[in-house]
């Protein structure tokens, strides 16, 4: 995977914690993780993308951006998720203007089922919402 301008700083933790996710759900977890760099790579002003694990969970930052992780639980064999921060608006907002789209988490995720097409368009609508926060929180909707 090419990205012209984008730094990634990976956590040296982080292809321990990708090797790890068990076979049936590896694709669609890197999946999540090559939407999140597409998007950061497409978006004017973030030059550099932080890789690191919370919680455990490999999760991505850039300055003005909220935090977003991605996971699979064993707790939840049959899904994966997208993780936002839960004092945010981002997923309340998700909840309004995809809320036909998308299954969620409370106020914290979008939740895939392991069969789910991912509506790649949508989501990276959500993930650039999430990458842009400190800068489109005032907005109507965020700005989608």
């Amino acid at each position: 995977m090419a990205f012209n301008s984008l730094q990634i700083e990976t956590d040296s933790r982080i292809e321990q914690v990708f090797n790890n996710y068990p076979e049936f759900v590896k694709n669609q977890i890197q999946q999540l993780r090559t939407l999140i760099l597409e998007v950061a790579n497409s978006i004017e002003g973030i030059s550099k993308i932080e890789e690191t694990l919370k919680w455990g969970e490999p999760s991505y930052l850039v300055k003005k951006g909220s935090t977003i992780r991605i996971h699979w639980k064993p707790k939840k064999p049959d899904q994966y998720a997208m993780y936002f921060k839960c004092t945010s608006k981002l997923v309340e907002t998700f909840k309004i203007v995809f809320k036909d789209i998308f299954e969620f988490e409370g106020h914290r995720a979008i939740v895939f089922k392991l069969d789910d097409k991912i509506p790649e368009t949508e989501l990276k609508q959500c993930i650039e919402a999430a990458l842009k926060y400190h800068k489109v929180k005032q907005l109507p909707f965020l700005g989608l």
